[in-house]
């Protein structure tokens, strides 16, 4: 008997030394963060909707840190010091990677060594020109112009063109997203460069005192799940 509980014992205190070996373990103290950018400017998407992987070559978990962009384009994330493979997961984005030559891909090596910043440039299926929403009496009217940046065998179709509104500043084509929309069908745009659309104001929809809406327009294209959209824009009702 007094064997049996020697044993319990040293089985407890080892399991006690190995607990305490993994609460050793650092906290990652790198800040890695940026903005995903065409042209020198960002680019605009739901709100966590779309993410990127970063791969550790040799970490033996094999599996990805999901990193997540805000609705502007921006990300954040906290990391240990090491190297990185970074890339996005193919139609899970309305844009894609550049051709990378130094991995002859479309990842790209990051190198993480305290606090870093890296704006990725991708390249966007189409682009939202000069987007003006306004209020015009019980309406919200909206004009925009779409530029196709990628042709050929990797061009996509235009889904839909919408206008959201929402009481937050969160706004896009998800239910809890919008309290009203707009939209037209891809096959019904006459004019790329110029393109109208309005909503009317959801007064019964509006919690007063709250005076004001936000908006914004969304492409949605064939095959991709995830919007491009313009900035969000505050109206005063």
């Amino acid at each position: 008997m007094k064997s049996v509980y020697n044993i319990l014992i040293f089985c407890l205190g080892l399991f006690a030394f190995t607990s305490c070996e993994y609460d050793n373990y650092d906290e990652p103290n790198a800040m890695f963060q940026g903005r995903i950018m065409y042209n020198n400017q960002p680019l605009n998407v739901a709100n966590g909707q779309v993410n990127f992987e970063l791969w550790e070559p040799g970490w033996q978990l094999k599996a990805p840190i999901n990193v997540i962009l805000a609705q502007e384009g921006t990300y954040s994330a906290n990391l240990f010091n090491a190297n990185y493979k970074l890339v996005f997961r193919p139609n899970q984005a309305p844009f894609r990677m550049k051709y990378n030559t130094a991995t002859a891909s479309d990842t790209i090596l990051v190198n993480v060594n305290g606090n870093t910043n890296l704006d990725i440039e991708v390249e966007p299926y189409y682009i939202i020109n000069n987007p003006q929403i306004a209020k015009n009496g019980d309406k919200i009217n909206a004009t925009l112009g779409l530029e196709q940046i990628i042709t050929g065998v990797d061009a996509k179709n235009i889904e839909r063109v919408s206008l959201y509104l929402n009481r937050t500043q969160f706004v896009d084509a998800r239910p809890n997203y919008n309290l009203a929309s707009s939209t037209i069908a891809g096959g019904d745009i006459a004019n790329m460069g110029s393109i109208s659309l309005n909503v009317d104001v959801p007064e019964d929809k509006i919690i007063r005192p709250q005076s004001f809406v936000y908006a914004r327009i969304g492409v949605k294209l064939v095959g991709i799940e995830p919007l491009i959209y313009s900035p969000v824009q505050q109206l005063e009702l």
